[in-house]
């Protein structure tokens, strides 16, 4: 997506926690802007798709028209939509850097991919939307820049929890894709069905 530069914070307080996106908490109770105070007034369904949207979006760091793509193409999978839609952006290289406590956030996964610090079946890829699957063996590249970046990262989040899917050899420096992804122990803050039902007259 195109780099959202405005407030983290502010995007936390309209949209609650967002742990991929960053680590900040606001300590303010109410949503930004002129009608922020206002806690009692009903939202439209319209209003509740729409907030479900934009945290699926800001929670994986994703544009309006990726976000459209990616659901075109889960809803020529067999499923569910939104499980599929979400199982689509969970095996992109960035959220598999992020599940494995390698990095904070999904923006700073991304960035440690741009800058070529990850192999991916002993190929570099710097493209953060690379699709992941089944089989692939992801390692940091053998440099001490890349891989002190990494210790630091890991040792900052020692009480992360890697998802059932992958396995990660810290000693060695390297990942695996075990199986797809199992939605169910990644314990998402998302409702996928009201991201399929905003876009449900679209495709």
């Amino acid at each position: 997506m195109s780099r959202y530069r405005g407030s983290k914070l502010r995007i936390v307080r309209r949209l609650g926690k967002l742990d991929g996106f960053t680590n900040k908490i606001s300590n303010k109770l109410n949503p930004p802007g002129q009608h922020g105070s206002i806690t009692n007034k009903k939202s439209s369904q319209y209003k509740v798709r729409l907030k479900e949207k934009q945290k699926l979006r800001f929670y994986y760091g994703i544009s309006e028209r990726q976000l459209f793509n990616y659901l075109k193409k889960a809803r020529k999978r067999k499923g569910s939509s939104g499980k599929e839609l979400l199982s689509l952006l969970e095996m992109r290289l960035d959220n598999i850097i992020y599940r494995l406590g390698i990095c904070p956030t999904i923006v700073s996964a991304r960035q440690l991919i741009v800058h070529g610090h990850i192999f991916v079946d002993g190929l570099l890829v710097n493209i953060p939307s690379f699709s992941c699957k089944p089989g692939n063996l992801l390692q940091i590249k053998n440099s001490d820049t890349s891989r002190n970046l990494v210790k630091r990262n890991i040792e900052s989040k020692k009480d992360i929890l890697i998802p059932s899917h992958l396995s990660f050899n810290s000693n060695k420096f390297e990942a695996k894709v075990v199986s797809d992804v199992n939605l169910i122990s990644l314990n998402l803050i998302i409702n996928e069905l009201l991201v399929v039902e905003y876009y449900s007259l679209r495709i």
